[in-house]
């Protein structure tokens, strides 16, 4: 869509406290046909909420266009890696990688701040990941992801 010049409309959907497939579907249906794609946060105000990518998963298999959030604050180089292709394996194709908000400002605020790597580097990785078919070691994978990241 925005490849094509189209003025795109997000909504954000704020993962819910359950692991009730259904109260992610229920609050996906109603941005149903007002939106173009749906934003699926990542532990949004550093409170513990769904994971973005089971959220992006179950709105995919709706039929609902996700933009998975993935936040740097939780996961070293490892985990962001493993879960980007996991989102790209799932039908993922839109990601938005950032920050995160500090864990003070959550439930947990005694938490531990990951922050390998920061989320200007995680846009090269999925780039590279994407465009070139390489982890960040510059180990070659199989088959690239095919992301649109923003």
């Amino acid at each position: 869509m925005l490849r094509d010049g189209r003025f795109v409309v997000t909504a954000e959907l704020t993962s819910t406290n359950s692991a009730d497939p259904e109260a992610t579907w229920r609050l996906a249906e109603v941005l149903r046909g007002s939106v173009d794609a749906v934003n699926c946060t990542d532990n949004t105000g550093a409170h513990v909420h769904m994971s973005s990518l089971a959220a992006a998963h179950l709105l995919v298999e709706k039929g609902i266009e996700p933009i998975m959030q993935l936040t740097v604050r939780d996961r070293n180089r490892l985990a962001l890696q493993a879960d980007l292709l996991g989102a790209a394996a799932l039908g993922v194709r839109n990601i938005v990688l950032m920050s995160g908000d500090d864990v003070t400002a959550g439930d947990h605020p005694e938490a531990r701040r990951i922050y390998d790597i920061d989320s200007m580097q995680l846009i090269e990785v999925a780039a590279g990941m994407r465009d070139r078919g390489v982890y960040l070691s510059g180990r070659k994978l199989e088959q690239s992801p095919s992301f649109f990241i923003g």
